[in-house]
């Protein structure tokens, strides 16, 4: 049996924060944008009707109650999610708060000028307020 590993380019341009019932939880490292991605733990998938019932409706769970979670941490005005797979074609789901005034608005976050990485304090803090917002949400 095949085992997961996340994809190296998104090893290379976030930080694990924690491991849900499906999903290994990121954090990209761009200070610029609150920005998470959700990695279904299931080798070799690329495509959401790939996932059977069971974990289609549990990543949708999960995407919901993180998404809700990170938009009341950060106070955003929108939420943006997406499955898009045309650089990384490992599943993964976007999950970015998003500011009318933030400096990609209202286009998509990604290819917008060079991200900003996170410090080790600021990273920290990041993944700290996220897990404290996170703990205790029912994922089942």
């Amino acid at each position: 049996m095949d085992t997961f590993e996340p994809d190296p380019r998104l090893v290379a341009d976030s930080y694990p924060v924690t491991e849900l019932p499906l999903c290994q939880l990121r954090l990209m490292d761009d200070v610029r944008f609150p920005w998470l991605v959700l990695l279904p733990r299931r080798p070799g998938v690329t495509e959401l009707h790939e996932l059977d019932t069971a974990d289609q409706q549990q990543l949708w769970r999960e995407v919901t109650r993180v998404g809700q979670a990170f938009k009341r941490l950060q106070r955003g005005d929108k939420l943006n999610v997406a499955s898009l797979g045309n650089v990384v074609p490992q599943l993964h789901v976007h999950v970015v708060v998003r500011w009318r005034d933030d400096a990609a608005w209202p286009g998509p976050v990604w290819g917008h000028g060079e991200a900003e990485p996170y410090d080790l304090d600021g990273l920290a803090t990041m993944r700290d307020h996220l897990l404290a917002e996170i703990e205790g949400l029912d994922f089942d």
